[in-house]
């Protein structure tokens, strides 16, 4: 079924970002051709447009969906953490987030400096969302928690996350 958090623990999303959950759903994520799975590393270039998911579960089933870079503007001195990347709420179970509303369009990473976690989250929801969600004044300083503590999702039901570093720039000849 759902896979463990023990990568979450080592790469300390859990701490960060979340509070220790058992995972109950399964989200599979590509960029492209290439399945994320917890820790791999993404090269910038190839996530500019938002990634392919598919959820888990039955069409009465809804979820959120909410990526975050916990490590803006650095790892070493992450001030703005989490910064918000994308928020896809009322998204059926057994769909992809092109079914849910989009409150916060997809943002490509674009870590400055440093390595940076990049996280997607998805919780289920009790009931439909939408219509009580605002986007956020900023994409920086956001919290995961406190976004799921207002819409009382409760803890995620599935994560995952990449790593992402700044590609160096081309060499002209």
């Amino acid at each position: 079924m759902a896979t463990s958090v023990d990568p979450l623990v080592v790469g300390r999303v859990i701490g960060d970002v979340l509070d220790m959950f058992i995972p109950t759903a399964n989200m599979s994520v590509y960029f492209g051709p290439k399945h994320i799975t917890n820790g791999c590393e993404i090269k910038p270039s190839t996530a500019i447009n938002p990634p392919k998911v598919t959820i888990s579960g039955h069409s009465d089933e809804l979820y959120t969906l909410v990526m975050t870079d916990p490590d803006a503007p650095s790892p070493s001195e992450p001030n703005m953490r989490e910064w918000v990347h994308w928020i896809v709420v009322d998204i059926p179970g057994g769909t992809n987030p092109s079914r849910g509303k989009e409150i916060l369009p997809y943002m490509e990473p674009r870590p400055p400096v440093g390595i940076h976690r990049f996280i997607m989250v998805l919780f289920r929801q009790n009931s439909p969302v939408g219509l009580m969600v605002q986007q956020p004044p900023s994409r920086a300083n956001f919290s995961t928690r406190m976004f799921a503590g207002h819409l009382d999702l409760g803890l995620p039901v599935a994560t995952v996350y990449f790593n992402a570093q700044k590609e160096p720039a081309s060499r002209r000849r």
